[in-house]
This record gives structure tokens, C-alpha cells and sequence, in this order.
């Protein structure tokens, strides 16, 4: 984060240098002025001191009122933008002041929408549902319904309303099997000690299964020593038998429905890039038959198109989670976008390749920005069903 600061603030200054052109366009007094650099420049300062300070109870809000400057601004530089190409083929006259009021509307409206999604959005819970179709399907599981969840991150939760929201609706999907795809917590498995009441009452007749995520290792904060980390993902093992959930660490289970089954398989993190790579397919399906219908449960998107598509044995269905959606973006009319985009190929919802189904999971919790816009936290129900 601190190697990143001085370009995000160079980012910020420029916009801010050129969005200054409508407060001078529509003649506002010195006051207004000096209040619109006063802001930015405690702002800044503060960012700068607590990333430096390692500070994380405060550098999430600072980011947060960050974006409620930085964002606004940024789409009404836009505005601006359109309107100095216009000028620059009209002899280059003074900006419009009718242009300056549409772009201070604008921003007021962007604006009020990241304050719903950092107040509210946290917990603004959707449920996204998909059906799949299979020609191999068993039988016995046409219409087996999977509720899906992913990056609890309890270490984020303070509002348990909130989060008592979210849960209830996932028991409302009455789904046969819940399924979760890691990050349960941030750092801690004692961040779940709160929370372990709450979650050990999602029920599924099929069971709840569980893998783990990046964060779930400890690797993200300073331990006095290897042994104490060792302790911590020992006791976030417990954690899941605690609230129900059977953790699958490379190796799968069966999930039997009358006469028939199909292969429920877990992988530990494997990430593209610097993550770690303790997943394991091999030895996930090492006593999979061959024709068994498979669905995989693997935290990190990236392990799809690395390993999972060109195994040896074909894997149905793929659940991962992980990006977030960036808890940032827009998703309208079938188009999403999100800035994680440019860094995962696969971020979010159904993708599908050779007949073989991967979805992302948008995550129920948060991390970092304290809230959610635009990419809402998501409940995934997903029903298999036979062609």
C-alpha cells in the first residue's frame, strides 16, 4: 500500500487541479476555495500518516472519505474533458457556465451514491441466482440447489444486524447444500469467535462445506513466531466444525442423494502471481472416479484457467470467490464493470469455457474500503440441472 500512495496522490492532485476549474467558473467565494484545498490537503496528510504507521483501524475510513472526493471529481473531469474538445474546435472560448452546473449536479449525485454504498452497502445483500444444465447430471440431482458463499472476512463486521441480515437469507434459499469458498477471516481465526453463534445456524440438509482463502493462513500480519501461526490456522480449523461447516483441505467428499452422488472436491489457495499456491488438485481427485460428476470448490479464480481446465479429469463446475467485484464498479443491463477487471481475467458471475462452468462469487463481507459500491454483497444460488 505505501509503495502505491504517491501515485495515487499524484492521480488525485491532477484531478483535482482540473476539477477546480468549475469552482472558478461559477465565480464561487475565497471561502469555498480555500475549504476545497483545505480538505484534500488534511485528507492527504492523514493517508500518508497512518499507511506509514501501519495504522489499519483508521486507513479504511481515510480511504473511503478519499473516494468521496476523489470519484465525484473524477467523473465530472470527464464532463470537462468533452466540454474542452468542444472548445478546442470553437476558437478555445471561456467554459460554459451552464456546463459547470451539470458537472457539480453530477458530482453531487456520484457522490451520494459512494455514501450509500460506505454507510449501507456493506450489507446491502443480493442474491444472484443461475441455472446450469449438464447432460451427465444424475438424475437424482436434477434440481440440486447449492447456495454458495465466499469472504466472510469477520474480522470486518461490527454491525451484527447487519450481518444477521445477510445470514437470514441465506437460510431463505432453503438450498440443498451450502458451499463456502474461503477467507472466513481476515488475519485472526479469534475474529470469528463473535460470530460463531450466528453462523453455526445456516442449515442445508447436504451438508456445509468449506475450503480456505489467502487470508485465512495468517500470512498477512507479524507473528512472534512460526508456531503461533500454526496455532492460529489450527484454531480457524476448529472454527469451521464449530459453526458446521466440513473443511476440505485437497481431498473431496461425496455427496450421496438416494442411489447416486456426485464429487464435491476442495482445494487450499492456489493463486496466480505472489500467492501462495497450497492447492493441490492432484491429490484433491486422486480417488475421484473418472465419470463422477465433479464440482470444485477453489478460493482464487486464477487456479481455473492455470490448473483446473486442462486437468486430467473434467471438472463440471468451478466455485471460486476471492476479488470482490473490488467492492467497487457498476453493473447495469448485463454490463459490469469493476477496476479488478484489469487484474483478474474471470472477477465476477458465470464464466464458461468447453462446456466447463466457473463463478465468481462477489463475497459476502469487506475488506479495506469499509462498504460496498456497486458491486453489492452477494448470496450465489446456483441449480444443476439435467439437459
Amino acid at each position: 500500500m505505501r509503495t502505491r500512495i504517491p501515485a495515487i496522490i499524484l492521480l488525485w492532485l491532477i484531478i483535482d487541479i482540473y476539477f477546480f476549474n468549475v469552482i472558478e467558473t461559477l465565480g464561487l467565494n475565497s471561502n469555498v476555495k480555500l475549504g476545497y484545498w483545505l480538505f484534500d490537503a488534511l485528507l492527504t496528510s492523514a493517508i500518508v500518516i497512518s499507511a506509514f504507521a501501519r495504522s489499519r483501524r483508521f486507513i479504511s475510513w481515510l480511504m473511503a472519505l478519499m473516494l468521496l472526493s476523489f470519484v465525484p471529481k473524477l467523473v465530472g473531469s470527464l464532463i470537462l474533458l468533452l466540454e474542452d474538445i468542444t472548445r478546442l474546435f470553437r476558437g478555445f472560448p471561456p467554459r460554459s457556465y451552464a456546463v459547470s452546473e451539470f458537472v457539480v449536479i453530477v458530482a453531487f449525485a456520484f457522490a451520494g451514491i459512494l455514501l450509500f454504498g460506505i454507510t449501507r452497502g456493506r450489507h446491502y445483500y443480493k442474491v444472484r441466482r443461475e441455472t446450469l444444465f449438464f447432460d451427465d447430471l444424475p438424475e437424482k440431482f436434477d434440481g440440486f440447489t447449492i447456495t454458495q458463499l465466499s469472504d466472510v472476512h469477520s474480522g470486518s463486521f461490527s454491525d451484527a444486524k447487519g450481518v444477521q441480515k445477510g445470514l437470514d437469507l441465506v437460510n431463505a434459499q432453503q438450498s440443498d447444500v451450502i458451499l463456502f469458498t474461503g477467507d472466513l477471516v481476515n488475519n485472526e481465526a479469534s475474529e470469528m469467535d463473535p460470530w460463531i453463534p450466528a453462523f453455526s445456524k445456516l442449515k442445508a440438509p447436504y451438508g456445509k462445506y468449506s475450503v480456505l482463502g489467502n487470508h485465512d493462513y495468517g500470512d498477512y500480519i507479524q507473528w512472534e513466531n512460526k508456531a503461533d501461526q500454526q496455532a492460529n490456522l489450527a484454531r480457524l480449523k476448529q472454527v469451521h466444525k464449530d459453526i458446521g461447516f466440513k473443511l476440505l483441505l485437497n481431498e473431496h467428499t461425496p455427496i450421496q442423494k438416494e442411489n447416486e452422488e456426485i464429487s464435491l472436491i476442495g482445494v487450499e489457495n492456489w493463486g496466480k502471481g505472489g500467492f501462495h499456491k497450497y492447492g493441490d488438485l492432484d491429490k484433491a481427485t486422486s480417488e475421484v472416479p473418472d465419470n463422477a460428476f465433479k464440482i470444485l470448490m477453489s478460493h482464487d479464480p486464477s487456479h481455473w484457467d492455470a490448473v483446473t481446465l486442462d486437468h486430467r479429469q473434467p471438472i463440471h463446475l468451478t466455485l471460486s470467490g476471492h476479488t470482490h467485484g473490488a467492492q467497487f464498479g457498476f453493473e447495469l443491463f448485463g454490463f459490469k464493470w469493476s477496476p479488478i477487471k484489469y487484474v483478474y481475467k474471470q472477477w465476477a458471475g458465470l464464466y464458461q469455457k468447453s462446456g466447463l462452468y466457473l463463478y465468481v462469487n462477489r463475497g459476502f463481507g469487506f475488506l479495506g474500503l469499509k462498504g460496498r459500491i456497486g458491486m453489492w454483497p452477494e448470496i450465489a444460488v446456483i441449480t444443476l440441472k439435467r439437459n
